[in-house]
């Protein structure tokens, strides 16, 4: 608990001034909602629902539990002056915090409790990411840059494009109940699934390959996107990854701290949209959340590993991940962490979009104490990524971890890469 407060708290280092009542994102919340929305929900999980504990600020405990879904089209209309004082809100979480820990003192290891404080600590630390990426779109003046933060201009060139083959096999999706750890509710049951052979990319395509879509006219080309997201690119003007730059009739890449010459070796983060029309655009799809799962877990003799590059624990030789790096690297920068089927990669470094919907599988239950974490988002609006980013904690790299959005969001830190089936 004490580290995951540690990445919450230091992303809101960075900010100076106003910055914490800005709106980053048009769809989300101000900043200050999230300074006090992790206590909150903390509070009202544990405090409250668990322990039967007696609030000191029922208003705050309301105000700010719940965020806003993004996808409702519906944008919030609040003002900096509708929200407490910093003070105030920094007060009521060091309240929570100590009450918390009285809890985690009194709890007792392997109890009910225990998986309430597992699901407190994973989700401050998805928004530790949620966070940084909201961070990201601020302007640089807003933000305090970290000693050792900066991004060194080491631009490289870009890979090759090529494919690894993937013969058919199996694919053990979910967690197993009697493995007594801890998964989300939409990551039960385990189960296989049968993958016919394949070719998937072996690294994610480039900032350098996604340019060749942007000047072939990509975006303008009505058959590389369906309906609605032609109606959303056309409606919102956009023409490129949002973490790309126009300069001087060339680009530059935004990072969480400056403007850097273009990096042509990086991963390009684009919505699932815009991955997909580049997947029909080189006469390509993205990989189903199966496909990922035998390409990443999978080895030619059958067996299946923790993680891509074995059953090690999760080190920085591995990928970029575990909020090593505020930015990413190159595409080809960790070869130790390259799956059994020579695939790059594979965890960290970005989200991976496939083109899976968000489902439950079969023998989903949803928590208890939390329906809706799931649930609500089983809608057919939502498509499911693997694999973590820059910012993705170590804990949330299982193989099991589901995450997931809604096609047309462009500000999330996620990579995709190509599939031909045979």
């Amino acid at each position: 608990m004490r580290a995951a407060r540690m990445r919450s708290d230091e992303v809101f280092a960075l900010l100076n001034g106003r910055a914490l009542y800005e709106r980053p994102i048009a769809e989300r919340h101000r900043l200050i909602f999230y300074l006090g929305h992790v206590e909150a929900f903390e509070w009202n999980l544990i405090c409250s629902r668990e322990f039967g504990m007696k609030s000191q600020n029922p208003e705050f405990d309301s105000l700010f539990a719940f965020g806003i879904d993004p996808t409702n089209g519906n944008l919030p209309g609040d003002k900096p002056g509708d929200w407490p004082r910093e003070s105030e809100v920094l007060q009521y979480n060091q309240t929570v915090r100590r009450a918390i820990d009285q809890c985690l003192e009194r709890g007792v290891e392997e109890s009910p409790d225990d998986l309430l404080f597992w699901v407190a600590i994973e989700h401050r630390l998805m928004h530790a990411e949620t966070l940084s990426y909201l961070v990201h779109g601020l302007p640089f003046s807003l933000k305090r840059v970290p000693a050792g933060s900066m991004v060194l201009e080491t631009n490289s060139d870009s890979p090759a494009a090529k494919m690894a083959a993937v013969p058919e096999g199996f694919a053990t999706l979910g967690l197993e109940r009697k493995q007594n750890a801890f998964g989300w509710d939409n990551e039960f049951d385990a189960h296989c699934i049968h993958v016919p052979e394949f070719e998937i990319g072996v690294h994610k395509v480039t900032n350098a390959e996604y340019l060749e879509f942007v000047r072939a006219g990509g975006y303008s080309e009505r058959s590389f996107w369906s309906d609605s997201s032609w109606q959303w690119i056309t409606s919102s003007g956009i023409r490129h990854s949002k973490f790309w730059v126009p300069h001087n009739g060339d680009w530059r890449i935004r990072t969480m701290f400056a403007d850097i010459p273009f990096q042509t070796s990086w991963p390009v983060y684009v919505s699932h949209s815009e991955a997909a029309a580049y997947c029909r655009w080189k006469g390509c799809v993205l990989p189903t959340e199966a496909q990922y799962h035998r390409a990443a877990f999978g080895a030619p003799d059958g067996t299946e590993r923790d993680y891509p590059w074995g059953n090690a624990p999760p080190q920085s030789n591995f990928g970029n991940f575990d909020y090593e790096r505020w930015d990413p690297v190159a595409v080809d920068a960790h070869p130790a962490g390259a799956s059994a089927f020579g695939i790059s990669g594979l965890a960290g470094n970005g989200w991976e979009w496939t083109s899976t919907l968000f489902a439950p599988f079969e023998g989903f239950e949803p928590f208890p104490f939390y329906p809706g974490y799931s649930a609500d988002f089983f809608d057919g609006g939502h498509y499911v990524m693997k694999g973590g980013s820059p910012r993705t904690a170590a804990l949330l790299l299982r193989r099991s971890f589901r995450n997931w959005f809604q096609p047309r969001y462009p500000h999330i830190y996620a990579s995709f890469r190509c599939v031909q089936c045979n």
